[in-house]
Parts: C-alpha cells; structure tokens; sequence
C-alpha cells in the first residue's frame, strides 16, 4: 500500500488533495468563523474590562485631584488667615494707643491754631479825639502848640509801645506756628503707618479673596479647576523632579566626601552584609541629615506630610526645632571633619614640603554647606509625592485607554481576519468551486428552461438544487 501510494505522481496528489480541501471547505470556513467570532468577543471583552477600570480610574483621580487641591486651597486659605492675624496683632492692636495719641495732638493743633490766630487790639476812641484836637491851629497860641507837642510825644510813645506789642505778639504766633510743625510731622507719620498697615491688611484680604474663588471653584468640581489643578500638578512634579534630581547629586558628592574618611576612621576591611561599613555609615549620616531636615521644615509649618508633628503646640514644635537643628548643625560639623580630613588621607605631604591647605579647605566647606542644603530636601519631596500619584495616575489611565483602542482594533482584525483566511482558503481550491459554480449555473438555465415549458419535475431539480455556501460575519 504504501508502494502504490508512493508510485501515485505528483499531480494526482494535486488532484485529491484539492477534492479533500474542497469536500471539507464548509466546515473549516465555519470552524475558521468560530475562531474569528471568539478572538473577537474575547478581545471586546477584556477591552470593555479595561475601558471600566479606566473609567473608575479617571473617577479616582478626579476625586484625588480635587481632594489635593482642596487640601492645598485650605492651607493656603489658613495661612492667609494666619498672616492677617499677625498683621491686626502686630499693627493694629495699638490703635486705641494711636487714636488717643491722634486726638492729644489734634486738640493741642486746635488750641495753638486758636492761639495764634489771635491779632492785635484795635484803636480806641482816644485816638479820634487826640486827631480833633490837633487839628486846631497852633500858631495863634503857645499854649495850644505846648499842649499839642506833648499830646504828640505821647502818641509816638503809645504807638511804638503798642508796634513792640504787636510784634510781640506776632512773635509768639510765629513760635506757635513753629511748634505745630512737627505735631503735624508727626500726626502724618502716624496716620502714614496706619495707612501702610491698613493696606497690608487689604492686600491679605484681597489674596484671600482669589484663594476663597479658587477654593468655591475646587467645591464646585468645575471642569476649568480641574484643569488647572491637573496642569499644576505636571509643573510641580517636573520642577520637584529636577530639584531632587540636583538633591540627589549634591547627596552623591557629600557621599563621596565622607566614605574614604569614614574607612580610615572605622576601618577599611570591615563589612556589613557584604558591604563595606564606611559606605554603609557615610549614607546612614546623609540620610540623618534629610531626616533631621524634614523635622525642620514640618515644625517651621513648611511641609504637612507628618500630622502628628503639625499637631503639636507652638512651645513643643520650638523645642523641636531647636533640638533638630542642634543635631543637624552637630552632622554637618562632623562632615566638614571628615571632608577637611579626605585631603590628608588620600594624598599625605611629603615630609618637609610645605602643606596645600585650599583643597582641604574648600573639602571642609562642602561638607559643612551641603548637609545644611540637603535639609531643604523636604520641600521638593513632598511636591514630589504629591504630584507623583497624580501624575501616574493620569498616566496609567492614558495607558489603559490606548490598550482599549488597541485591544478593540486587534477585535476587528481577528473578526476580518476569518473572511481572509476563508478567501485564502478559497483561493487555494478555486478549480473546483469554479467547476461547481459553471454546474450550478447549467442546472438552474435547465431548471429555467423545463419552468418556461412547463414541466412540474425540473421544478423539484431547481427547488432540490444546493444553494452556494454563504459568507456571514
């Protein structure tokens, strides 16, 4: 059997394998369309999956976005807050004090201004009488010119008595005059310093306004807070990566200053788990130093990511601070030490040479000035984390969005993808579906022609005829 099947030539293979392809096309076009149809559902299926964790997704950041931004509203809200407190308790709790200093220097003004607005008393009657009498002729009698003559020194003796008075009088209006000037100074300095702390207070009160609008906008879950909460967050995340970026390498060379010190102080043989403790010791101080930096800034009320410290009262934060910066200031001391000691250990003078002291010098200044600059690493980090989970967030939705629209369009492949492998398949057997097509063609022109002549048994031919297999998706 297998001699005959070998001696078959090749073009009869040909010829059954066609007449097996051909006999077996309904089935394989229909096992070919199951597949399609469940490549496609199951696609559609993990997308609409995916497409309703994006949409719960998209619901939480949302929901994280306006509980952030509420959350930063409020502390900005309160620091207003807390800012106009101080202005009204460090600039106007005085003000009963200035308003009684105002009205003492007001009332002293109004009783100089009365002063010296008093003039000179007017000319009595005496006068006219005196000008009557001197106008008598004089030359008919001595008597007369005696009397007139003395009547006229006694004139020029009142009138210049009452000229010194007059001016006398101008003189003390002057020197009134002359005291108000610097009452008046000092009435406007002080309704200037009232000006000036009335308009901080305005000016609070103008920044807490926008502060208030924004936070009623944030309430409201408007669409235009939203974006605007979403695009702060991209810009604190990129400029809280790039400080860290530069935190991390002020770090990395602080590291550097203190590991060889740190060998020769604990020795260079010893080892922790595998890994020298030098190293191991240079990065415990590094990470002591940012430590003791976040303690700083959560009891100076700069960063918030440990309540229980904010939680605290005033004489216990200042207790703490106090404490922590002794700390830092004692790490920071330690590291310039070490980094003034690096110079010495790695590269010795030579005995007689004089010593270069800059090198060491500037060692000591770097170990001394970057721990103090690393306690500033809190700031940059809690933007960071803040901004992070909603930066990834928006991130991982766009993600799962894109893997929707991919899984969908990889839906309509697999569903096109069966019709093309049938026509394929077709394609390989198109002799025979060819010689099936011309005979069901020759049947149905003899169905129609026994149909025009009338003959009842070429119906049951056409009726019996077998329909082309049809395609359907």
């Amino acid at each position: 059997m297998n001699q005959l099947m070998q001696g078959l030539p090749l073009w009869l293979w040909s010829i059954l394998g066609l007449v097996l392809l051909f006999v077996a096309r309904e089935p394989l076009h229909r096992a070919v369309y199951s597949l399609a149809r469940l490549g496609h559902r199951a696609l559609r299926f993990i997308a609409n999956s995916i497409d309703s964790a994006e949409r719960r997704l998209v619901q939480r950041n949302r929901q994280v976005l306006f509980a952030e931004g509420r959350d930063a509203a409020e502390r900005r809200i309160e620091r207003e807050f807390e800012r106009i407190e101080q202005t009204v308790q460090r600039d106007l709790a005085l003000y009963p004090t200035l308003h009684r200093k105002l009205c003492e220097q007001l009332s002293s003004l109004d009783e100089d201004y009365v002063r010296s607005a008093e003039l000179a008393p007017e000319p009595s009657n005496w006068a006219r009488a005196i000008r009557a009498v001197a106008e008598i002729p004089a030359a008919e009698d001595p008597v007369i010119a005696d009397v007139l003559d003395t009547i006229n020194q006694s004139v020029r003796k009142a009138e210049s008595k009452a000229l010194e008075s007059y001016r006398e009088s101008t003189r003390e209006r002057h020197q009134l005059l002359k005291r108000m000037l610097p009452r008046w100074r000092a009435m406007l300095s002080t309704l200037g310093r009232i000006n000036k702390n009335i308009q901080s207070v305005i000016r609070r009160a103008k920044a807490l306004d926008g502060h208030m609008a924004r936070y009623e906008d944030i309430l409201q879950e408007t669409d235009r807070s939203l974006y605007l909460l979403s695009s702060s967050s991209f810009s604190r995340f990129l400029s809280a990566s790039l400080v860290l970026a530069i935190a991390i390498a002020a770090a990395l060379i602080n590291f550097h200053l203190l590991a060889q010190p740190m060998a020769a102080v604990m020795g260079a043989e010893a080892t922790l788990g595998g890994y020298s403790l030098a190293s191991i010791a240079a990065a415990v101080i590094i990470v002591l130093q940012v430590a003791l930096g976040l303690v700083i800034m959560e009891c100076l009320q700069v960063t918030a990511m440990f309540p229980s410290v904010g939680a605290l009262g005033r004489g216990r934060r200042r207790g703490l601070l106090g404490v922590a910066l002794a700390l830092l200031l004692l790490l920071a001391a330690i590291g310039a030490n070490l980094a003034f000691s690096r110079e010495w250990i790695l590269h010795q003078p030579l005995p007689g040479s004089e010593p270069l002291w800059s090198i060491p010098l500037a060692q000591m200044g770097l170990g001394f000035v970057l721990p103090l600059i690393l306690a500033f690493l809190a700031i940059p980090l809690e933007q960071f984390i803040r901004a992070a989970r909603t930066v990834m967030g928006i991130g991982l939705g766009l993600f799962l969005r894109g893997t929707v629209s991919a899984l969908r369009f990889l839906a309509m492949v697999s569903l096109h993808l069966g019709v093309l492998v049938n026509r394929c398949y077709d394609i390989v057997i198109f002799v025979p579906l060819w010689l099936q097509a011309l005979y069901l063609r020759r049947q149905q022109g003899a169905a129609q022609a026994s149909l025009d002549k009338g003959s009842p048994g070429s119906v049951d031919i056409a009726v019996g005829a077998a329909p082309p297999v049809t395609e359907k998706v």
